[in-house]
């Protein structure tokens, strides 16, 4: 049956004359050429996510800068530690599981573009069948580091279609009390993944605080849940091979671990790293006492209980599934 390759995914014709159908009735109504292409863009990588989401056996949600390249290096050297693979690939679905078959298929997503293809909204109910890790980090320290990320790493592309301003003009404060790009979208996200927690029969909420104060622990819970085994002794060699300093070398050499091709990376300065600075609260440092005053209230006032940000207790006692 005659297809159309999109992204490398092969679309049969009856499906693609469905879902080119919808897209121009859901942008007949956009008068603008720019705003179609990002709704058919949307829409593709909805497609995509969600062929990545069937054929996963697990999955892993974050907000961007949470923390989660630091989470695929650690479980990627883990893996490969525990199974003798002669790779330095980091986990991607299912490539490691065609190495060897006891590495889980994990599917790794910010959550940006299922809904454009599926139509569900804020419901995570295309999650349901599957065991869903959340990734938590502060607020705080997510919305700074997404600053840094869109002034120094963001290809212009990016920007438009996920509705970021385009020309890095703001200061870093007006960028994080932003509608549009700071702390009220990222509290959107999870405040949205609070409030579906119980339509996932199978979940983990791992606050990437406490992946900081105890890696050991908290990596051997995520491996376990994600259907993996890995002995300590390679846990431990993960975490070694996983730290701050050589996560930053490998995006120095360019190593494929850690996209390093983004626009206009400035290495002058560690803010524009991908491996930035890894720091527990560190947007503290970065503000005014009034300025902190102001995004804690928004913090306190706004986000859920469910990721015990009011505290620093271990999320274990918390939050459960």
């Amino acid at each position: 049956m005659c297809g159309l390759d999109i992204g490398s995914v092969l679309i049969e014709e009856s499906t693609l004359k469905v879902v080119v159908w919808q897209q121009i009735t859901r942008v007949s109504k956009v008068s603008n050429l720019s705003e179609i292409g990002i709704v058919l863009e949307r829409f593709f990588r909805g497609f995509q996510e969600k062929r990545n989401l069937q054929r996963s056996q697990a999955i892993v949600a974050s907000f961007g800068s949470s923390g989660r390249t630091w989470l695929r290096a650690l479980l990627s050297r883990a893996f490969v530690l525990e199974h003798g693979l002669q790779t330095n690939l980091i986990i991607d679905l299912d490539n490691l599981n065609r190495l060897c078959v006891d590495v889980p298929i994990v599917f790794f997503t910010h959550d940006n573009y299922l809904r454009n293809y599926t139509g569900d909204g804020s419901s995570k109910k295309a999650f349901a069948h599957k065991p869903v890790l959340f990734l938590a980090r502060h607020p705080g320290d997510v919305a700074v580091s997404q600053y840094y990320q869109w002034k120094y790493r963001m290809r212009r592309r990016k920007k438009k279609i996920n509705n970021y301003p385009l020309e890095p003009e703001l200061s870093l404060f007006e960028f994080v009390m932003s509608t549009e790009c700071g702390l009220p979208k990222i509290i959107r996200f999870m405040n949205e993944w609070a409030d579906q927690l119980d339509v996932l029969p199978t979940h983990l909420v791992i606050r990437y605080e406490d992946l900081r104060t105890d890696t050991a622990a908290e990596l051997e819970r995520v491996i376990a849940f994600l259907g993996g085994h890995v002995r300590s002794t390679n846990i431990i060699g993960a975490i070694s091979w996983a730290s701050i300093e050589n996560m930053r070398a490998l995006e120095n050499q360019g190593s494929p671990l850690i996209d390093s091709g983004r626009s206009g990376k400035d290495r002058s300065t560690t803010n524009s790293y991908k491996a930035r600075r890894a720091k527990v609260q560190g947007y503290r440092d970065d503000f005014t006492e009034d300025q902190l005053d102001a995004i804690d209230q928004l913090i306190s006032k706004t986000l859920s209980s469910v990721y015990g940000y009011g505290s620093f207790e271990p999320l274990s006692s918390i939050k459960a599934g």
